[in-house]
């Protein structure tokens, strides 16, 4: 006899998201996205973070929910985002247009400006500047 299964986290969710009067189909026909889709509430998520963002770097989708509602969703990264988080920030301050990038792509770093003149040069210029006042 087969027993009873238990519904599990996935099975709660879909059956909150598939419309009672809509004609049954298998889930997998229904999306096969919901497949791979948890929801996980606030508190617990805040008590198994590490858990819930290993799924998430695996390729699952997390959804996240304040009282049943969904607040925010966690996945893995999209396939144009840098793996570091430098180039990530870099490319985010250039998409928005506070970073504008070079024009013509270099070969190393920008050359060093000449020299303005020595130390002792700059030095008496500073004090013949402040003797004026």
């Amino acid at each position: 006899m087969d027993q009873p299964r238990e519904d599990t986290e996935q099975d709660l969710v879909l059956s909150r998201l598939i419309d009672e009067s809509a004609p049954q189909l298998p889930v997998a026909t229904f999306c096969p996205k919901l497949m791979v889709m948890r929801a996980v509430g606030i508190k617990v998520l805040n008590s198994k973070l590490s858990e819930y963002v290993r799924l998430a770097a695996s390729g699952e989708t997390v959804l996240v929910t304040d009282r049943d509602r969904v607040v925010a969703e966690m996945g893995p990264p999209a396939s144009h985002r840098s793996q570091s988080v430098a180039d990530a920030h870099l490319a985010e301050l250039v998409r928005s247009g506070t970073l504008r990038p070079p024009l013509l792509a270099g070969s190393g770093p920008p050359r060093k400006p000449p020299p303005i003149g020595t130390v002792d040069e700059i030095l008496r210029e500073l004090d013949r500047d402040r003797a004026d006042r």
